[in-house]
């Protein structure tokens, strides 16, 4: 690893032969959390793909401006992040509680490189509170059961999943999933979610997705913007509704709207 090593033992359970997308996002976005192969895979998809970086960018960005608009304007004082991989700047608990202290986060992955690093995602604010979660996406009733140790999921919600339905093959295995979690959410409830599409005007990102799913893992599902609203089904949209994540509510410039990512993303409220 190219940073400070942590204790051999937690690390027993990961695999360095094999890039994994937690540690590639590490060393596209400049962190120091990953190792020789995922530099290499992540150079070749850079090649391959090089918006890759701004992809990367403006996924966090969109995830920040949504994360202060719920938390600003609707109320959102409870967050459950699914997929939340290696901590970063901003994590959602530092963007929230900025807003209110007494907001509380729990944070869910299944990567054990995350789970080492999770400490840094536990610095809450003393007014509110965050957890971290071992838990895979694909079993939403352990997820569920055991975030309502630290949520109160009778209270409005907001379930952040940002890049990580990607991982789960099968359309109607992706929706359930999704459909499975928000069912148990209350009225008032948000769905923050951005996914890499699939389009013809970006014949480099289906090769770039080619090559990752050859040497990475796990194994990735690209899916068009027609696909991804399926995923808001029965929910009210929030302007600008399902767009690039560089194009959800960004800040004026005198430039016009900023470039197209092969992320979309969107924001939506459960009635």
């Amino acid at each position: 690893m190219t940073g400070t090593s942590p204790d051999p033992g937690a690390l027993s359970g990961i695999d360095t032969s094999v890039a994994h997308t937690a540690r590639i996002w590490n060393y596209w976005l400049g962190g120091k959390d990953y190792y020789e192969i995922d530099r290499l895979v992540g150079d070749q998809i850079k090649r391959l793909y090089p918006g890759i970086l701004h992809y990367g960018r403006a996924d966090r960005v969109f995830l920040g401006r949504a994360v202060r608009h719920l938390a600003t304007e609707t109320g959102i004082r409870q967050f459950l992040d699914i997929g939340t991989g290696l901590p970063t700047h901003d994590n959602i608990h530092e963007v929230a509680q900025r807003v209110h202290p007494s907001c509380r986060v729990v944070y869910v992955d299944n990567d054990p490189l995350v789970h080492v690093h999770a400490n840094a995602l536990l610095t809450s604010s003393s007014e509110g509170a965050t957890a971290y979660l071992d838990a895979d996406l694909r079993d939403p009733a352990d997820i569920l059961e055991r975030a309502a140790a630290t949520l109160d999921l009778s209270r409005p919600t907001a379930l952040t999943l940002l890049g990580v339905v990607i991982f789960i093959e099968g359309d109607d295995a992706a929706y359930n999933v999704v459909r499975h979690l928000m069912d148990a959410l209350p009225s008032g409830s948000h769905l923050v979610l951005s996914h890499t599409i699939t389009s013809p005007t970006m014949p480099d990102v289906d090769e770039a997705v080619a090559y990752w799913n050859r040497h990475g893992t796990p194994r990735l599902t690209q899916r068009t913007p027609r696909q991804i609203s399926r995923f808001f089904d029965g929910m009210e949209l929030l302007e600008p509704g399902i767009v690039s994540c560089s194009r959800w509510r960004p800040e004026a410039t005198p430039w016009g709207d900023p470039e197209e990512v092969a992320i979309y993303g969107a924001v939506a409220r459960k009635p």
